[in-house]
């Protein structure tokens, strides 16, 4: 690693709402010089978002737009291609300003639980010292919308990508007690018919911007399907072992 005299830092913001990311990430916001976030090319960057008047005033920003969102398939060459030197350009950036001095990059939920740090994460690796700090995912956020335990006794919680082929939910949705599905958005239908397959849309929750303005929590089976934005997670509660209540 070369000499350097300052570090990449990423905080984990958590769900949305700005009380619920921990001391350790509010300090390092309100100290950054720094200050790195991804959004989509003309949008202000749910992260930055987030953030609003906690930056310090003095702070430089660096948006780091993504090259594509939804305008080629995720699983296209062409779309791993664009992102792979999209995150090799600010892997660099980032070291080089490293070299001098700290930089903060923000990223919703928590660093290392598919979020997009983790591209860069490993670029960085051996070129810049990095400090991650966690912060509560967006997932948790959701099920505590509900108002209901996601899961109880021995219930197994399974994560899925609403991205994946239907055959793919259904075989993991069979085998799960609880569930949270992610990536929903345009994917909805996809989701709904292996819930359905499954028999579990019945029980399916969707909830929409959860701990953040706007939220919606509501039964998936009384959602259209066109009705669902990025920032939405399909839940199914566990039932499992718990005691019984005294009479």
């Amino acid at each position: 690693m070369a000499p350097t005299t300052g570090k990449v830092i990423c905080a984990g913001l958590g769900p949305g709402d700005p009380d619920l990311m921990s001391l350790r990430a509010a300090r390092a916001i309100g100290e950054a010089r720094h200050v790195a976030y991804f959004r989509k090319a003309g949008r202000a960057g749910q992260a930055r978002r987030i953030v609003e008047g906690m930056l310090n005033p003095s702070a430089t920003e660096y948006p780091m737009e993504y090259p594509v969102t939804t305008e080629l398939p995720f699983d296209s060459p062409d779309y791993t291609q664009a992102l792979a030197h999209f995150y090799d350009d600010w892997a660099d950036r980032l070291a080089t300003l490293a070299a001098t001095d700290d930089i903060l990059v923000l990223c919703e939920g928590d660093p290392f639980f598919y979020g997009s740090f983790m591209h860069l994460h490993s670029r960085l690796q051996g070129r810049v010292p990095v400090e991650v700090i966690p912060g509560i995912t967006g997932m948790t956020g959701c099920w505590n919308a509900t108002g209901t335990p996601i899961t109880w006794g021995d219930d197994v919680l399974t994560v899925l990508m609403g991205t994946l082929p239907e055959e793919d939910l259904v075989r993991h949705m069979e085998q799960a007690d609880a569930l949270v599905v992610m990536k929903t958005g345009r994917n909805l239908p996809r989701v709904r018919r292996a819930l359905e397959r499954t028999g579990r849309l019945d029980t399916a929750w969707l909830v929409e911007r959860g701990t953040m303005p706007g939220q919606r929590v509501a039964r998936l089976s009384e959602v259209q399907d066109h009705d669902c934005p990025y920032f939405a997670i399909v839940l199914v509660h566990g039932h499992g072992r718990r005691p019984e209540i005294a009479e």
